[in-house]
């Protein structure tokens, strides 16, 4: 078709709001997100037939606060004006896909809690040529280079085995391969695998995607996606909420709060304010928690009795802990992701790796024995 000078303008026109509207769908972030699915059925504990008081899963070693004495007021908490959170796409480093997935349970350390958790640290070692060269120097013992290189390949592909599908008592991660290859280069450097530094991957990832990791590798440990709410005796006997009911039993500040600072619940007949059970996330920032509500809201929990390998309803009990407040104030539009400010992550011994933008190892898919066998328990 030719077009005449006076028709121009109006193609620039055209082409303004195509871009314009070509713009503004890559900046929507939620349900496009196609890898991101709602939370289904019972926690991993109810899985386990655990209760709280009988695991280390979980357990972040902080509390909340405790209930204000007769004529004192809690202590006032504010989340702070926001630095971000309003782009697109968000880019984490394998350090931050472990803080967010595994630190929960392994700690920032990666040691664990042993027995219930077993250290991650050996089993990476494990998969370094130059690391079992070292240890087979030290204890004097000979090993051809191919019999090494054997070895730590075995162990790696036993390794990244547990990645990707978990094992008896530890829940299987939601990561992709991706996610994957970037937490195995975080654990390289934790566990002082030399130039693991150079191999840092980073990710990107939508904030449904930041949030549907958090409540299900943090949230859904203890709490069932669906279910009855328990009144305030239930709640001093050891019942925990179901995350299907979380979005209205409480706004998002109130539930940003309990997750990183804590807060006092109300339990027993008539109901008395307790300092709770419910560890505080220390390792997470407000804007990532922020993420987890939304997630919530945008994908809500829907039951699957058959969400965990061998679960059987009959034999399940219900989970135990305790609930955040039960307010049901409704949330400002000021408190979205990108009005809150991400928290610092916590010193640590080890240093955070530098980023880089592709992988440079391959990771083995086919699995393989080894006399190093399968260490890595929960």
């Amino acid at each position: 078709m030719d077009l005449t000078h006076k028709d121009a303008p109006k193609c620039e026109r055209l082409v303004a709001i195509f871009l314009l509207a070509v713009s503004l769908s890559a900046q929507t972030v939620g349900p496009e997100d196609r890898r991101v699915t709602a939370v289904q059925g019972v926690s991993w504990l109810s899985h386990l037939h655990r209760t709280f008081n009988e695991t280390s899963m979980g357990r972040t070693g902080h509390l909340g606060p405790p209930p204000p004495l007769p004529g004192q007021s809690l202590h006032r908490w504010q989340p702070k004006p926001s630095t971000g959170f309003a782009r697109p796409l968000l880019v984490f480093d394998g350090a931050d896909l472990f803080r967010i997935n595994c630190q929960g349970c392994h700690r920032d350390s990666g040691l664990g809690a042993p027995p219930e958790i077993n250290s991650v640290i050996d089993p990476v070692r494990a998969t370094s040529v130059a690391l079992i060269r070292e240890r087979m120097k030290k204890a004097h013992q000979d090993m051809s280079a191919a019999d090494i290189a054997e070895l730590a390949k075995q162990s790696k592909t036993l390794l990244l085995q547990r990645l990707r599908n978990g094992g008896d008592n530890m829940p299987p991660p939601i990561l992709s391969e991706l996610e994957i290859g970037s937490v195995f280069a975080y654990l390289e450097q934790l566990s002082g695998v030399p130039s693991a530094e150079k191999r840092q991957i980073a990710v990107k990832e939508s904030a449904s995607r930041l949030g549907e990791q958090i409540v299900k590798a943090n949230c859904h440990t203890c709490h069932n996606a669906t279910g009855a709410n328990p009144d305030p005796q239930q709640l001093l006997d050891g019942a925990i909420p179901p995350l299907s009911t979380l979005t209205a039993r409480v706004n998002q500040t109130e539930f940003i709060r309990k997750v990183v600072d804590g807060a006092p619940i109300a339990m027993g007949m008539p109901p008395m304010s307790y300092r709770g059970r419910m560890p505080v996330f220390v390792h997470l920032s407000e804007e990532e928690v922020s993420a987890a509500y939304q997630y919530l809201v945008l994908y809500p929990p829907v039951p699957n009795p058959m969400s965990w390998t061998g679960y059987n309803p009959a034999k399940t009990p219900e989970p135990r802990l305790e609930s955040s407040s039960p307010a049901i104030v409704r949330e400002p539009a000021e408190h979205s992701p990108a009005a809150l400010p991400r928290r610092a992550p916590l010193p640590s011994s080890h240093p955070r790796p530098a980023s880089s933008e592709k992988p440079t190892e391959t990771i083995v898919t086919q699995a393989r024995s080894s006399r190093w066998g399968d260490r890595l328990r929960r």
